[in-house]
């Protein structure tokens, strides 16, 4: 209900439960609460009692944060910061996120991109370790420090500028040695850079602890990777994917042993097997409503097999939803000491690779034992150190006994020995999204964890071998790279010419990994980038190139100052245009001739389309993705190596019918469709048709009388009333526009339709009209204390008076002054009529009445129309409202 209403509500900025009661002495709606921020005062201790812990527990479960006293209560959520969040995570995810404390141990590239998402991500606290100074080898892969930090602790050097990513976490520091006992402060703990005799030490009182701390140890180590998670003996996962629960509408059930449940085939059903259903409003066999979770034996497209015996239930008539539930899941994780000697089944990405994950948990092993003995990491190209690395790696494997590894491939630790030491930024930025989103499944129980070890490697370097001379570091801030790549790649990255489309979320995160890589700085490189988008609030929870005092400012010119003042060598220049046909004047045949590469970071499949058509027809390469809540696809195109993007295209969405989505919607998308285009039709469309007849009153009848059709007359007959009986010159005619805009949409039409088609209407073949899918609907009472009916009036009144140009009161902002005035407002009695025509196929789209002579109505509404405009003030024009997300 009121759908249309929480497609309006972008106008409201703070959003309340439905079914609350307005109080007379309420904060204004749209008033945003001040949010405290408390520096947690966490004191170690070595033992806790366990009905504390479990009391604690079950507050940080239930998103309960505790105050100094004890007393338990719920954490702030800044809903116009974390919008997006909110829809990808929920608000319980939310509550237990912003009530966790996190450590992070490791300063380095890895742990600056962890920290960073989970600032963003808006964790109640974050502590930073780190006992070592920055280095001029850090800056190619940590964006927060600058050579003015060289010689500064890595903890310290980084708080200023997280802090400024959301000052609402609080971020602390520690610079000294860590211990187990530090640990106790803390939902979740992540080290980057740890030795594995004291990952095994820490990782145990984790495990051990009651309630146990999730534990994460991760690294990287030039084009190599890795994850460990363990987060305890018992750990719940309250939702495996995030999906919202699956359901069907039911067209049939056999009494058989198992039972056949059939749904209506115009969506094809989600389920699996083993999937748990409940079922409701079934008729016949009620004894299907008792709420019962029942198994599916076999899922089909649209049916299933339920491991259920209907043989003695009543015979099904109609109707009835199927629901899947989601059950908990308990998973139990090995210590770091288990994991070590049985890994289990590594996760797998690159199923080219099944060799690779088994090896590279020797080899980040036998580093580790290098480490300890040499004291150092083995050094770019040389030969000696690749071999006491792989010799390491043989004698690991030689001791597994039968469980060894048939093949060491020696060329695989090759590349990992010579570029070990190297933490390069762009895997630094994948590892640290994947790591940050760990961190955020074990403080909420939220998606299914990694269990529990991942590798990961990629084939960045050249068929041949480099030469050793190549691999030197040259004492300057690219050393870390070129250890990987070598110098003479470096030089090419430093020359290339680039264009980014898009500077949102994606955008900042390219800016800033080609900025530390060096990309376009070299005297002849030029990196170009462009966004015809402003940064709004919501944008700085995820696009971290911008601060709160950048709001208004245009997207490209302040990402490309940030990734200036990331690395000051880079030659960018920012444009405020829309890559598409109207700007080719802008970027035209010259600019994509200089251009090597294109990178894509936007948000619609129009533009894609565009900006891959042009890098077809100018044979550049081009790098593709999105991300979708916590999804994600990447796709690199090559000219005459690859297919482009446009090359295969997502089947069409099936559209629903017209009538179907405005008189028999039976799922949210036929209901969302309906209100976009409502809110299309009375705020953008017909207040634009409305300016089109008042610039020039002769050619707009002229035009019309020319079309002389149904539509034509449909279109006048919303001007006409746009002008006249629905015309608003206060506030409070805006208030009543609205209030009755209501009636009729979730009332009068609903009384309407039920009146002509009754529950026991049949149709011609003696069907049940309100067979499956069609639901029978039910008419809304308003009442102004419920707050979701009022939200709808609310926000359908602001906009109206935004079209209308009218002044909005003080008043309107607060929900029981507003909703006398509603109450004020006078509801005609609405009664049935007979003769209406209701259209039940796709060839109309609404109600409609009997056609009559097109061509005299609209003479006649022409003529009604001229004289409301002799009544409108001197250049009246409207102000149409376009949908914006």
């Amino acid at each position: 209900r009121g759908v249309l209403g929480s497609v309006l509500l972008y106008m409201l900025p703070r959003k309340r439960s439905v079914g609350a009661v307005v109080e007379e002495d309420q904060e204004p709606i749209a008033e945003e609460a001040v949010q405290k921020k408390a520096k947690r005062d966490c004191s170690v201790s070595s033992e806790v009692a366990g009905s504390s812990a479990m009391e604690e527990e079950n507050n940080r479960a239930n998103g309960l944060e505790v105050d100094a006293n004890g007393n338990s209560k719920r954490s702030e959520i800044d809903e116009d910061l974390h919008s997006r969040q909110l829809a990808v995570y929920g608000r319980e995810t939310m509550r237990r996120l912003v009530a966790s404390n996190v450590l992070i141990s490791g300063i380095q590239g890895l742990g600056a991109e962890i920290a960073k998402n989970l600032v963003l991500a808006g964790v109640k606290s974050i502590t930073l370790h780190d006992e070592g100074d920055v280095e001029l080898w850090d800056l190619s892969s940590n964006f927060l420090f600058s050579e003015d930090d060289i010689g500064k602790n890595r903890a310290l050097a980084c708080v200023l500028k997280l802090q400024e990513l959301n000052n609402a976490v609080t971020i602390s520091t520690l610079t000294g040695t860590l211990s187990k006992e530090h640990l106790s402060c803390f939902q979740a703990v992540v080290f980057t850079d740890l030795s594995l005799e004291k990952a095994i030490e820490f990782d145990d009182h984790c495990h051990n602890h009651r309630p146990s701390i999730p534990f994460i140890r991760c690294e990287v180590r030039g084009l190599f990777g890795s994850v460990f998670c363990d987060f305890g003996p018992e750990f719940t996962v309250f939702d495996l994917d995030g999906e919202e629960p699956h359901t069907g509408i039911v067209a049939s059930i056999t009494s058989d042993n198992p039972a056949l449940v059939s749904c209506v085939d115009d969506e094809r059903l989600e389920f699996q097997d083993g999937d748990l259903v409940v079922f409701s409003e079934v008729q016949g066999m009620t004894e299907l409503n008792d709420g019962k979770p029942r198994k599916i034996k076999t899922a089909r497209p649209n049916s299933f097999i339920l491991d259920e015996d209907t043989t003695q239930f009543g015979a099904y008539k109609k109707g009835g939803i199927v629901t899947q539930i989601k059950e908990p899941k308990v998973l139990r994780f090995r210590t770091l000491r288990e994991a070590l000697v049985e890994p289990g089944d590594f996760l797998l990405s690159d199923f080219s690779k099944f060799g690779h994950p088994p090896l590279l948990h020797l080899a980040f092993q036998a580093l580790d034992k290098f480490r300890y003995e040499m004291g150092r990491f083995p050094v770019a190209g040389s030969e000696d150190d690749a071999q006491k690395l792989i010799s390491l790696v043989i004698s690991l494997n030689e001791s597994l006994g039968d469980g060894k590894l048939e093949e060491v491939d020696k060329k695989l630790l090759h590349h990992f020995a010579n570029g070990c030491k190297a933490i390069l930024n762009p895997m630094a930025a994948m590892f640290g999204g994947i790591v940050g989103q760990e961190v955020v499944k074990a403080c909420s129980g939220k998606f299914h964890p990694l269990f529990q070890v991942r590798y990961l490697t990629f084939e960045s370097l050249p068929a041949e071998p480099l030469e050793p001379s190549d691999l030197k570091p040259l004492n300057c801030r690219y050393d870390a790279q070129i250890s990987v790549f070598g110098s003479k790649l470096q030089k090419k990255l430093e020359e290339a010419k680039v264009f980014i489309v898009g500077s949102g979320a994606l955008g900042c995160e390219f800016l800033k990994n080609l900025a530390l890589m060096g990309v376009c700085c070299g005297q002849k490189g030029k990196l170009n980038i462009t966004d015809d988008d402003v940064i709004e609030k919501s944008n700085l929870s995820r696009q971290f190139l911008f601060r709160d005092w950048n709001i208004g400012q245009a997207k490209s010119t302040v990402a490309a100052s940030a990734a200036v003042s990331i690395n000051p060598s880079l030659h960018i220049e920012a444009f405020q245009n829309r890559a598409s046909p109207d700007t080719e004047n802008v970027f035209d045949d010259a600019f994509w001739e200089s251009t090597d590469v294109v990178i894509n970071a936007l948000d619609n499949v129009t533009a894609r389309m565009y900006i891959d058509a042009r890098c077809v027809y100018f044979q550049k390469p081009l790098l593709e993705s999105g991300t979708l809540g916590a999804k994600c696809n990447t796709q690199m195109v090559i000219p005459h190596l690859t297919e482009n993007y446009g090359a295969s295209r997502d089947p069409p969405e099936k559209q629903a019918p017209m009538c179907t989505v405005h008189s028999f919607p039976h799922n949210i998308d036929h209901c969302l469709t309906w209100a976009r285009s409502e809110f299309e039709g009375l705020l953008e469309k017909t207040p634009n048709e409305v300016n089109a007849f008042l610039s020039n009153p002769s050619a707009y009848a002229s035009a019309l009388k020319s079309q002389g059709d149904a539509q034509a007359r449909d279109l006048l007959e919303r001007v006409l009333e746009c002008l006249d009986k629905d015309k608003c010159e206060t506030f409070q005619d805006c208030i009543s526009w609205a209030r009755l805009r209501f009636e009729d949409y979730f009332s009068n039409r609903v009384k309407q339709l039920t009146f002509t088609f009754p529950e026991d209407a049949a149709t011609s073949t003696g069907v049940p009209f309100w067979s499956a899918p069609k639901r029978f609907p039910r008419p809304l009472e308003f009442s102004s204390s419920d707050l979701g009916h009022l939200h709808f009036v609310m926000a359908a009144s602001l906009l109206r008076a935004e079209t209308f140009g009218i002044p909005i009161p003080d008043w309107s902002k607060y929900p029981k002054k507003f909703a006398d005035a509603v109450d004020r407002v006078i509801v005609p009695e609405f009664q049935p009529k007979t003769g209406v025509k209701i259209v039940t196929d796709e060839k109309a789209t609404s109600l409609s009445s009997v056609s009559v002579d097109d061509a005299a109505v609209i003479s006649d509404l022409l003529a009604k129309l001229e004289e409301c405009a002799k009544k409108l003030p001197p250049g009246f024009r409207m102000n149409p409202v376009q949908f914006e997300k």
